[in-house]
């Protein structure tokens, strides 16, 4: 169950930064209309990317032990660095989730899909965390324990757009309040520290004997 949980927590702390795709999601839950097959598209992308990441760079790693260490380093050092920005605007403040923008309730469900499909695939950064970094740091696990972590991870997806999609309404004020984003930043920066220390010692076992 530790893959399951890593798998979680790894992509918990990285799919809350907010951005195009996750505001478009929370204006659309605003109007309440599309959600359903908005929230269903961008989690379907999350299973795909993912599991294209866990096993398809696991198989290209396999074997290849010295290369899944490298990979395993780099993903530690990003999440060193991802936990120092976080725990930076934790510190500083100034994070809030603006809901912001025109009305888009006549808006047909194929075109609200279309959209979340361009704002999800069109943006370079989702390959970077789902399929490098999410796939990364799986990269040194059995296949049993890929399935686990995989299974974490899409849970973790499917959460977070629950959440902002069906949920808004209740928690838009709560997402508003700049003392409750320092908090979660401040959570997410131990909870990355936590995860790089993982990673960096599954390198340094392979890297240093």
């Amino acid at each position: 169950m530790t893959a399951f949980f890593s798998g979680l927590m790894i992509t918990a702390g990285l799919i809350v930064a907010i951005g195009a795709q996750n505001a478009f999601v929370l204006k659309q839950g605003l109007i309440k209309h599309n959600i359903t097959a908005i929230v269903l598209t961008c989690w379907l992308c999350d299973v795909l990317l993912i599991s294209a990441g866990v096993f398809g760079i696991g198989a290209l790693l396999s074997g290849r032990p010295v290369a899944a260490a490298l990979l395993s380093l780099a993903g530690g050092l990003f999440l060193l660095a991802y936990a120092a920005l976080s725990a930076r605007r934790a510190w500083k403040g100034g994070g809030q989730m603006q809901a912001a923008g025109g009305n888009e309730a006549g808006m047909g469900t194929l075109k609200a899909i279309g959209i979340t499909l361009a704002l999800t695939l069109l943006n370079p950064h989702v390959y970077v965390d789902a399929v490098m970094l999410i796939g990364g740091s799986a990269a040194s696990l059995p296949v049993p324990q890929k399935m686990w972590f995989t299974a974490g991870a899409v849970l973790a997806s499917a959460l977070w757009f629950a959440l902002i999609g069906f949920g808004t309404r209740l928690l838009l004020p709560l997402f508003r309040r700049e003392r409750v984003w320092q908090l979660l930043d401040g959570g997410i920066a131990l909870m990355m520290l936590y995860l790089a220390a993982g990673l960096l010692r599954q390198a340094q076992q392979v890297l240093l004997v």
